[in-house]
């Protein structure tokens, strides 16, 4: 499992000193962005007693994240780091972590919920992650689910971290063709704004409601027919 509990990074604060004719229209995005994820923090401390209310009535299956973040075991620490930078800095939340995945179930079950919950699969790609032909695989079902499915096309996502990143040279070549977010990139943050759009989310996670609706309708009939021949 991940350290979860490890400290937020939290956004600076607002220089006020800066001249405003002197920020670029990227910074200006940026800041705001800074500033709406500092406002939603405050919001989340004022309604914590609400949400604890409610929360032990919400089923955790219920729950559609932004991004599950799939990694080699050696990067669980990373990928919590890569989950609390994306959720803070960028108010990219809710996010997982394939770590954070329920304990005694199987990979396989485990790797299903997590891509089809999820809007967007990122790879962790460090030097561990050839070190594990696990990884590998996660990589490859999650680019054949992508396929299968419409609305998930575009949603994989290979990221190379600060720590430890994959040369791009060693990088399978599934996932050369695929552009990967770098972390130590200038422009870092303008592509994961243009990536994790809001608009993409609520589309997948409406088609997620419905699939999930869908079975439980075909469920509840199977039922039905179940104790119709009981009878």
């Amino acid at each position: 499992m991940g350290n979860t509990n490890s400290k937020r990074n939290l956004p600076p604060p607002p220089n006020n000193t800066e001249k405003g004719t002197n920020v670029s229209a990227g910074q200006r995005d940026f800041k705001q962005n800074h500033e709406l994820c500092g406002l939603s923090l405050d919001i989340e401390g004022i309604s914590t007693k609400v949400s604890e209310i409610h929360s032990s009535d919400e089923d955790p299956e219920d729950v559609f994240y932004k991004f599950v973040i799939l990694h080699a075991q050696n990067d669980a620490d990373e990928a919590s780091r890569l989950q609390h930078l994306l959720q803070n800095n960028f108010c990219i939340k809710p996010g997982i972590i394939f770590a954070e995945m329920p304990s005694g179930r199987h990979f396989l079950q485990n790797l299903n919920d997590a891509v089809n919950r999820s809007a967007w699969t990122i790879i962790l790609l460090t030097e561990h992650f050839l070190s594990e032909a696990w990884c590998e695989f996660q990589s490859y079902a999650s680019l054949m689910n992508a396929l299968n499915k419409q609305h998930k096309y575009n949603s994989v996502i290979p990221l190379r971290p600060l720590n430890n990143p994959l040369p791009r040279e060693k990088t399978p070549c599934v996932l050369q063709a695929i552009n990967a977010l770098e972390e130590d990139s200038p422009g870092f943050a303008k592509q994961v704004e243009k990536i994790f759009q809001e608009s993409k989310y609520r589309q997948q996670q409406a088609m997620w409601k419905k699939e999930r609706e869908q079975m439980r309708h075909t469920r509840a009939i199977g039922m039905m027919k179940d104790m119709h021949k009981d009878s």
